[in-house]
């Protein structure tokens, strides 16, 4: 029978996580065997080194700070524990020692919970697990190359396993072998193995079982059945090469990207994912139905055949049903801005055909000039999961300039139209009016470049502000060519100045200091509709971005708008802060990933967060991200000699 100091911890820890994810016989069996601590100011916990010895240690009451050392002898902070967390956990599961020093900042309480038995319990309980591994994938830099060291606890939540939906989504399962014909064979052979086997496809292969080519039921309705091709006619005549393959262990939202981008309906899976390797399957978009149940490939089908704005509004909110499913099942975020980013283009691009539909039919006639439809700011950057304000402009080439001011007036009429579905759509206008319907950002070439040129050499707050959404800039209607005249001039200009503007937009990039103040609670807005809400956009993801965009330019690398894609690049760049810029990557995917499940969970953007409605996972992977948002604006303040320009 429990005791009553039992029952005690048994009621602190059933509000933590992860001791919440228990059911009360086990956390009870956990209580029986806590050990209460008390640790006056400055004692020792444990050392480095040390052996963990059977427990791991939650603070009851007070703070428990975490030191490194340095190559020098000297302590760095590396954490600080306060009521309610974990610590000293991962060296007892990973049977290691212990890495860090741990040591009582103020008078303290612990519970030490005995690891008998909890190690059995964790493979009764997946979120424990989870959480588990969630914390021990905090972004610290030193916590970080510890573990890549020696652990052998998976830190990639997104492979966790949490029921068979998850393992549904990792890989398409061939049950069955291949259906595969020569190229030789006659047609009517081949729609009879296809009619044999229950399939809608056929691979045709060269003698090493190499595919050459791919025949589907559309083919054979639109050639055979119409009479416009023998039946006895050989395969090669109507099957469609070459074919897109992809490798045969690709994840369904692998598979999923190719379809979108590449518009095939039918992937052939290989060895190694070229057509130089054997064939081991095909996958079809009904495949994915199947294994899915929602396709984001069916989806942009219907977003092609929409005839009206609010009918794409219907489309973008099953898209975000989409999200929710890939967030619950951990997908990576790569992945799911990919697909999402996928989505908006094309309701972009629908809406713009829309809109010249709709000039059309008001006698406005054709475009009088090339131009692209560039998206900003976050979907410029490819990182939109979540609708938005709209932040577009219009770039169209040079014309004479009698012509300028009649093809400029065309064009912002066509904006005022697209606009207005994007709006109807569910992407509200921009409060700043930072749309291409506005004059300002409706310019040709030649005009484009003379404001980037004023931006960079007029480096004034405003100006910086601008460079902040513009800089981020990407072609979604049109061939591309403008926008790559536009970052030609960018890298020409910088190669022609001091490096002045990189130093404004650094000293830009460090407005928002860190989002957390010297007692560790979260820095809260002070006033105005969201007082004591964080801003998560300005105060943790902006400063990530803003650095990666001006650590990008300064690199040379143009069409690198994504923020993970450049801190990649800039890991390949630069090995020697490769650590911290994957850390970044990291840091950035995590408040992604958490913005999008609390605007989906509130309907809106999930830009204002107040502090108690985070779960204590979420408030773990949020304070841990903040670590490189520092790290990443020392570096900034290094590199560009920032203290000399206060």
């Amino acid at each position: 029978m429990p005791n009553q100091v039992t029952y005690r911890v048994f009621d602190f820890l059933k509000e933590i996580a992860p001791f919440n994810y228990l059911d009360q016989e086990a956390l009870l069996r956990v209580a029986a065997r806590v050990e209460v601590r008390y640790q006056p100011p400055g004692t020792i916990v444990f050392r480095p080194g040390e052996p963990p010895r059977d427990r791991f240690f939650v603070v009851k009451e007070g703070t428990i700070e975490l030191y490194s050392e340095d190559k020098d002898g000297n302590e760095l902070l590396i954490e600080r524990c306060g009521e309610g967390e974990i610590f000293g956990i991962r060296p007892l599961l990973a049977e290691d020692n212990y890495v860090f020093l741990a040591r009582a900042a103020e008078e303290s309480l612990l519970y030490a919970v005995n690891s008998e038995g909890f190690r059995e319990l964790i493979t009764n309980y997946p979120r424990v697990l989870e959480y588990l591994m969630t914390s021990m994938a905090g972004s610290s830099r030193y916590a970080v190359e510890y573990r890549a060291s020696t652990s052998p606890i998976p830190t990639d939540t997104s492979r966790i396993a949490s029921g068979p939906d998850l393992q549904s989504l990792q890989s398409v399962q061939q049950s069955r072998e291949p259906v595969v014909c020569a190229a030789t064979e006659t047609i009517i052979n081949a729609a009879k193995k296809m009619t044999e086997n229950g399939v809608g496809s056929i691979v045709a292969v060269d003698e090493d079982q190499r595919p050459v080519g791919i025949v589907t039921d559309r083919d054979l309705r639109r050639s055979v059945a119409t009479a416009v091709v023998s039946r006895q006619a050989p395969v090669s005549i109507i099957m469609s090469s070459p074919v897109l393959c992809i490798g045969s262990k690709a994840s369904i939202a692998d598979i999923q990207i190719r379809m979108l981008r590449s518009g095939y309906h039918h992937l052939v899976l290989t060895e190694d994912g070229t057509d130089k390797s054997p064939v081991t399957g095909v996958v079809s978009e009904h495949d994915l139905l199947l294994a899915q149940g929602n396709s984001p490939a069916v989806l942009i089908q219907e977003i092609s055949r929409a005839q009206s704005s609010r009918y794409l509004k219907e489309l973008r909110d099953r898209a975000e049903a989409i999200l929710a499913g890939y967030l619950e099942k951990q997908v990576a975020i790569s992945h799911i801005t990919a697909v999402m980013t996928q989505i908006n283009d094309e309701i972009i691009r629908k809406c713009m055909k829309l809109g010249l539909a709709r000039m059309q039919a008001d006698g406005h006639g054709n475009p009088p000039a090339l131009f692209d439809w560039l998206a900003l700011g976050s979907q410029g950057r490819g990182e939109q999961l979540l609708r938005t304000d709209q932040d577009n402009a219009l770039i169209f080439e040079n014309v004479p300039e009698e012509k300028y001011n009649a093809v400029k007036d065309y064009f912002l009429k066509l904006a005022d139209f697209v606009t207005e579905f994007l709006n109807e759509a569910g992407y509200q206008y921009c409060d700043g009016d930072m749309m291409a319907s506005n004059p300002k950002w409706c310019l040709s070439v030649s005009k484009w470049k003379e404001q980037f040129s004023h931006w960079m050499h007029e480096n004034t707050a405003e100006n910086m502000l601008n460079t902040s959404i513009f800089f981020d800039y990407r072609g979604v209607w049109g061939d591309g060519s403008l926008p790559d005249k536009l970052t030609t001039h960018i890298f020409n200009e910088m190669a022609g100045q001091s490096t002045r503007f990189q130093a404004s937009l650094a000293q830009a990039a460090l407005q928002n200091p860190s989002p957390l103040t010297f007692f560790r609670n979260f820095v809260v807005e002070r006033s105005g509709e969201h007082k004591d809400q964080f801003d998560l956009k300005a105060r943790a993801m902006r400063p990530l971005t803003d650095a990666a965009r001006v650590l990008i330019l300064q690199a040379r690398k143009g069409n690198i708008n994504n923020t993970f894609r450049r801190y990649e690049a800039l890991a390949e760049i630069e090995p020697q802060n490769a650590a911290l810029y994957r850390e970044a990557a990291e840091a950035y995917e995590v408040l992604i990933r958490l913005r999008a499940e609390i605007g989906l969970k509130r309907g809106d953007s999930g830009r204002f967060i107040k502090p108690e409605e985070l779960t204590q996972v979420q408030r773990l992977l949020l304070r841990n991200s903040f670590n490189p948002v520092r790290e990443i604006q020392q570096l900034l303040e290094l590199r560009f000699q920032l203290n000399f320009l206060r």
